[in-house]
């Protein structure tokens, strides 16, 4: 079968996978495409955390299994080689004897990391690796930081001026971007794994961190409050949500509300160490200024979407420096939103 082809079914894999955003974590987004003599037999994709993936969700709205042993699957990330929640799907696509198998990119995961391929090979069936590799790189960018790199995947956001700033002298920011961008933001907090703010985002924006303008599940919230100067009926702690509050003074532990100490110094790279050790794969931070910044100077961060609205404030807080060009600039209803990315994954914009 010719790279045409190949691409071109691979794409409908990659766009399966995507359905499963915010619902499979910490698991990649997997898709997979089975083709009978140039027709699609079966799809599916990894639908939600714990249950079946790609491959077997494919098979299974297979009509006529026969034809498998004829037909090529193209999945967008290797097949899993090891126990985890399910079985092996390499095992499955050896069971049902599959003449070829299309893969985007090879699983840096280490408890598979080659094992599938490798199983599939030995089985006799054909296995091509690297078909839109860079676009399933792009996909699965969150589990191929926190497996890589050993640490979420960071993106930055905020809305500033047209002059510069994120707040007023007293703090306030409402409204500096319209109703469209901050439903945007709501889609936006749907689909990672937390949400961060520091101490004076929380005490003056009051803000819930949840999921209202948009279906989809609420992010764990996060929050730095070092000297434990919040108030305790801040909406972050109403543990409707799970929250975790990083402070350099204790440890506790309520329902939904969890009190973590970190060192005054290194309090960032104590955090990222915590939450690399509970799995979360994705975190959206959403200020302040300081946090922002903070991440900024010291690298800890994958891409950043910032909204300039039409208000201007003349003075009051800046807005955080990131020292490089936009990647994307797009209108949201007169909002400029401006996408950073950095070259991780050299990521092609939409």
């Amino acid at each position: 079968m010719n790279n045409s082809i190949d691409e071109k079914y691979m794409q409908r894999a990659l766009e399966l996978a995507e359905r499963g955003i915010g619902s499979v974590s910490p698991n990649p987004m997997a898709g997979c495409v089975i083709v009978h003599h140039n027709q699609i037999i079966g799809e599916g994709w990894h639908e939600k955390y714990g249950g079946a993936h790609a491959e077997v969700n494919a098979i299974k709205n297979v009509k006529n299994k026969t034809l498998l042993k004829e037909s090529t699957a193209y999945v967008t990330l290797e097949p899993c080689a090891h126990f985890g929640k399910t079985p092996p799907c390499a095992d499955l696509l050896i069971k049902h004897k599959l003449k070829r198998v299309v893969i985007a990119n090879q699983d840096s995961f280490p408890l598979v990391n080659g094992g599938g391929i490798k199983k599939l090979t030995d089985a006799g069936i054909e296995v091509e690796v690297g078909v839109l590799s860079e676009e399933g790189r792009v996909l699965n960018k969150r589990f191929f930081t926190r497996v890589e790199k050993k640490r979420p995947y960071v993106i930055l956001k905020w809305a500033q001026t047209v002059d510069g700033f994120v707040a007023r002298e007293n703090y306030d920011s409402k409204w500096i971007s319209n109703a469209y961008s901050r439903k945007l933001v709501h889609k936006w907090r749907a689909e990672e794994d937390a949400i961060w703010v520091g101490t004076n985002t929380a005490k003056y924006d009051n803000p819930k961190l949840n999921v209202r303008d948009w279906q989809g599940s609420d992010p764990i919230r996060l929050v730095i409050d070092k000297q434990l100067s919040l108030d305790v009926n801040t909406p972050l702690f109403d543990q409707e949500t799970p929250t975790i509050c990083y402070n350099a003074k204790k440890n506790d532990k309520e329902v939904n509300l969890e009190w973590v100490k970190i060192d005054n110094v290194q309090w960032l790279d104590e955090i990222f160490l915590d939450l690399r050790q509970r799995g979360i794969q994705s975190v959206l931070v959403e200020g302040g200024a300081y946090l922002l910044q903070s991440l900024i100077d010291q690298d800890y961060w994958d891409e950043a979407r910032v909204f300039t609205g039409s208000p201007s404030f003349t003075k009051g807080i800046k807005a955080p420096d990131l020292k490089v060009i936009a990647n994307e600039t797009l209108n949201v209803e007169g909002d400029k939103l401006e996408l950073f990315y950095k070259d991780t994954f050299n990521i092609v914009c939409k």
